[in-house]
């Protein structure tokens, strides 16, 4: 298991419009990187508007958002379009990196149990390295407390 300080594993997936997106790029920046069940879910939705209306303030802090999910690329895009997002969406189809952050794992629902995401959230600093790490993500709020973790770990210690 993944926890604060350890090195963020190295991923590279196409985002939407079939761009690769490899986390070493974006090195000197803050990467927020969230992964989610599923495009036009509703509490998927609901957490990518979020994230989305959000952005202006990650931007204002250095930071890039990412989510991922195990959808397609294609899915992506009509994600995107339907809800008007801002933020990239990365496409996990082997779900590879979502094992890798472990959070590919045994679910349950209505009594049945299946392989799926769960729902997390990982702050990664601008060295490359996890320096926060959220897990079994509730959507209200979500966004807000990142952004406040995200100043709170920016702002200088006094």
């Amino acid at each position: 298991m993944l926890k604060i300080g350890d090195k963020a594993p190295s991923l590279s997936l196409p985002n939407q419009d079939f761009v690769e997106i490899s986390l070493r790029d974006l090195e000197g920046k803050w990467v927020i990187l969230y992964f989610y069940p599923k495009d036009n879910t509703p509490g998927c939705t609901s957490e990518a508007c979020d994230f989305t209306a959000a952005l202006p303030m990650f931007e204002d802090l250095n930071a890039v958002v990412l989510g991922i999910s195990p959808d397609s690329p294609k899915s992506h895009q009509n994600f995107i379009l339907k809800q008007n997002l801002e933020i990239t969406l990365l496409s996990d189809e082997t779900k590879e990196v979502a094992q890798n952050y472990g959070v590919w794992q045994m679910k349950k629902n209505y009594g049945k149990e299946y392989m799926g995401i769960v729902r997390s959230t990982f702050l990664i600093d601008p060295a490359g390295n996890i320096a926060q790490i959220w897990t079994n993500v509730k959507v209200k709020e979500h966004a807000n407390v990142v952004q406040k973790a995200l100043a709170s770990l920016q702002s200088p210690k006094a």
